[in-house]
């Protein structure tokens, strides 16, 4: 690959920040600002170090360590260990879906809209897109990892040093640049943004379950799940930088393997088959509104599992509510105690409300389809014919009210179904429906 393949690669970077200017202040802001939040409520919320040994003791459930990793340091819960035990994973998960959906905007889907077929036809590289949008990924989380570390060093909390708070900085870093790493990888296989945006999906997911198995049945098993290796910095308890640095290697390796084959293969082609569709329609695609549920089937699909995972998830912790409010006087003021209502029904209402403002998000995403069609001058087509416009647009609120009444009843009934064999009051589906 000689120098050439490079050829306007600053320019192109100009031009991705300059596109996505907006969305990268919000991302890099929503991060810092949720972090430094956290970690100052938790000075404040558990201020002695009694209060953080009984949060310590409600920890060492296996549904908790499923969620957020082994509870490093847990004999001595400090501030800083608490942050890192329960913020870091969560975090981690969020920036590995922010990484695929930039990747794949700047590499496979531009080059499925004929963008790079344009800037090729200019004097530019054939490398110069993916590493100008490989490099202007690592800006944004070395800045991410930066901001992190010395805020939360800022905070003069006395656990957390100054090692252990550029390692978590580090950590979230890393993360992000190993999954940005990944989604180039699979972008150079697949034909499609879909195909991309559903192997790298498919990596973290897997990636998240193979760590939460290993942390809860063995732990050789998290090595196996670059998730389970950042964990194991242990930050703000033992402070280990060589996982990170594991991390940060494997992701130089894979973007120079991605690299290469983006280098062999011709534009628009990817190395893996496409699926061949039906050769005639079925009765439901014959329609605009089974037309449009099957172009959203999968993003359906993918809701209602993240809503059943997230209330299955909170429904095999409850029977540790009343324990875990019992010594906070801040959640007991919170949860106020009703006559007749246990603290643990109400946390149920609590996290039902959480699902019923989940289930708004995929709804948002089926409507905002139509723009995107539209865009695309798909609608053109459909309007060509009988289809009215009303119609057109009514189907498409049919769809996100559909979708929203999916996601919502998944999460019921993840939240129903794994909480029922933890506690004893009588919990039903339509109860928290």
């Amino acid at each position: 690959m000689g120098s050439g393949q490079f050829l306007k690669t600053g320019m192109l970077m100009k031009l991705i920040i300059r596109r996505d200017r907006l969305r990268f202040i919000i991302w890099l802001f929503g991060f810092l600002t949720m972090t430094i939040l956290t970690a100052w409520a938790y000075k404040d919320l558990y201020a002695s170090q009694a209060e953080r040994q009984q949060v310590a003791s409600t920890m060492e459930n296996p549904a908790i360590t499923a969620l957020l990793g082994p509870g490093f340091g847990l004999d001595n819960y400090t501030v800083g260990a608490m942050m890192a035990h329960q913020m870091l994973a969560i975090t981690l998960l969020i920036i590995a879906v922010m990484s695929v959906l930039l990747v794949v905007r700047h590499t496979r889907a531009e080059e499925e809209e004929g963008k790079i077929e344009l800037i090729r036809a200019l004097p530019s590289g054939r490398l110069s897109n993916l590493t100008s949008t490989l490099l202007v990924m690592s800006m944004i989380y070395i800045i991410l990892s930066l901001a992190t570390g010395f805020g939360l060093y800022a905070l003069g909390i006395e656990s957390m040093s100054f090692n252990g708070s550029m390692l978590y900085g580090a950590a979230l870093g890393v993360t992000g640049l190993f999954f940005s790493a990944t989604t180039a990888f699979f972008a150079q296989l697949t034909q499609t943004s879909k195909g991309a945006v559903g192997l790298s999906f498919l990596l973290v997911g897997l990636s998240y379950l193979i760590r939460a198995i290993g942390d809860v049945v063995n732990d050789t098993i998290s090595w196996f799940s670059p998730f389970g290796w950042v964990l194991r910095s242990e930050v703000y308890v033992n402070n280990y930088w060589w996982p990170v640095m594991m991390t940060f290697l494997l992701s130089i390796v894979i973007v120079i393997i991605a690299m290469y084959l983006n280098s062999i293969r011709d534009l628009g082609a990817g190395f893996l088959p496409s699926k061949r569709g039906k050769r005639d329609a079925g009765a439901l695609t014959k329609s605009h509104l089974g037309l449009t549920i099957r172009l959203q089937k999968t993003s359906i699909i993918s809701w209602a599992v993240v809503a059943y995972v997230f209330g299955a998830t909170y429904g095999s912790v409850l029977g540790d509510t009343d324990t875990y409010f019992a010594e906070i006087e801040m959640m007991k003021e919170v949860m106020a105690t009703q006559e007749g209502v246990s603290m643990t029904l109400q946390f149920i209402t609590m996290i039902a409300s959480i699902m019923a403002v989940l289930s708004t998000i995929p709804a948002v995403m089926a409507v905002n389809k139509l723009r995107k069609e539209e865009k695309r001058n798909r609608t053109e087509q459909l309007l060509a014919t009988a289809l009215p416009r009303v119609k057109l647009f009514g189907n498409y609120i049919l769809v996100a009210i559909f979708t929203s009444i999916i996601t919502l009843g998944a999460g019921a009934l993840g939240l129903s179904s794994a909480g029922a064999w933890v506690i004893e009051e009588d919990l039903t589906f339509y109860g928290i429906v």
